[in-house]
């Protein structure tokens, strides 16, 4: 193990101490925020500050081993040892590096889901229909809820815009790595000489805001609009402005919702994904700024990177940021997302371990 690191962990050792002695005092029981704050940092340096406590022990059982290799009586047990403690060994620094890469503070919130369709028309906006029901499909496998926010639904079936809100456990840190171009090809349903066409939808996943991390907005600077609601929904339809559409005047940045029969419900909800949408734009910036100096593997998740392709043809998937390539194209799109995102995950741990590796 790198000195570097084990001086983090003597660190992180030390403030395992700082947290003990904190968490003994009896006022601190009385702001029960920071108690749990505290009480979840404990929680997470107790598993680590013990993982490398046990590494510790096993180079030193490493070492008395390898002292016993001289005795001819003791030398077969010696190997044994030696074999099992680099085992562990090894084990234990993969785990404690993966423990020290960086966490994203958002992955633990539910997001909202924008699906845009991009060039193609029809074909576009039904490719937008079929990746939306591919990630309901992928919500409802993980017991996740999902809401529809607004929709814009195409003449002959799929979505011009959709957005959805989805709750529950990680949401925001699976689904983080699906922004940007989704790319199909494939013969359309309105094609009648069987060629194969090229269409896109574009995929934005925002992190749901949390009411303290709201940024706080001018009414000054917000125009809001009512309108009567589209689609489903019978009479009610017909007769009730109770649609929502606000706009961020300084930065033109539009949310609306029209899925519920009340004005004030709407409103609260297209403010939620506007706050979304502000803060992601604030998030894209920083990426931005960053990109500039090291250009991730995964990409900065902004619209125009074209980051997947759907061959139906063939019956492929192709994820052009980390040159992955799957032939199970149908249960894909059926809601089996699950190793794409933990190929995504992968690499972007890899990513982050690299520079870990490289600092000093």
């Amino acid at each position: 193990m790198k000195e570097s690191l084990r001086q983090q962990f003597e660190r992180l050792a030390m403030r395992l101490n700082e947290l003990d002695a904190t968490l003994a005092e009896p006022s601190i029981a009385s702001d029960m925020k920071r108690f749990r704050e505290l009480t979840r940092e404990h929680a997470e340096l107790s598993s680590l500050v013990g993982r490398f406590r046990r590494f510790e022990q096993r180079e030193r059982d490493l070492a008395a081993a390898q002292e016993m290799l001289s005795d001819p009586e003791m030398a077969s047990m010696a190997e044994e040892e030696i074999a099992s403690s680099r085992a562990d060994m090894e084990r234990l620094h993969a785990e404690l590096q993966t423990a020290l890469l960086p966490r994203d503070p958002d992955d633990e919130r539910n997001a909202f889901l924008e699906i845009r369709a991009g060039t193609g028309g029809d074909e576009s906006a039904l490719f937008a229909g079929d990746v939306a029901r591919m990630y309901l499909r992928y919500a409802e496998r993980r017991g996740w809820r999902t809401e529809v926010m607004s929709e814009n639904t195409s003449e002959l079936g799929g979505y011009k815009e959709v957005v959805f809100r989805i709750e529950g456990d990680g949401v925001y840190g699976r689904l983080k790595f699906e922004s940007g171009g989704h790319r199909v090809q494939r013969v359309p349903a309105t094609e009648a000489q069987g060629r194969i066409h090229t269409s896109a939808c574009t995929v934005a996943v925002l992190p749901e805001p949390d009411e303290a991390d709201e940024i706080t907005l001018n009414p000054a600077d917000l125009r809001i609009d009512t309108f009567r609601a589209s689609g489903a929904g019978g009479q009610h339809v017909n007769k009730t402005d109770s649609a929502i559409r606000i706009t961020h005047l300084p930065t033109g940045l539009v949310a609306e919702c029209q899925d519920d029969r009340s004005q004030h419900r709407n409103k609260a909800k297209a403010m939620a994904v506007l706050q979304a949408r502000l803060r992601d734009k604030e998030r894209s910036e920083r990426a931005a700024k960053e990109a500039a100096t090291r250009k991730g593997l995964i990409g900065s998740g902004d619209r125009s990177d074209r980051i997947r392709t759907y061959n139906f043809p063939q019956g492929r998937l192709t994820d052009h940021r980390i040159n992955l390539t799957l032939y199970r194209l149908q249960a894909i799109v059926d809601g089996d997302l699950d190793e794409v995102i933990e190929s995504l995950q992968a690499a972007r741990a890899a990513e982050q371990l690299a520079v870990l590796e490289g600092s000093p």
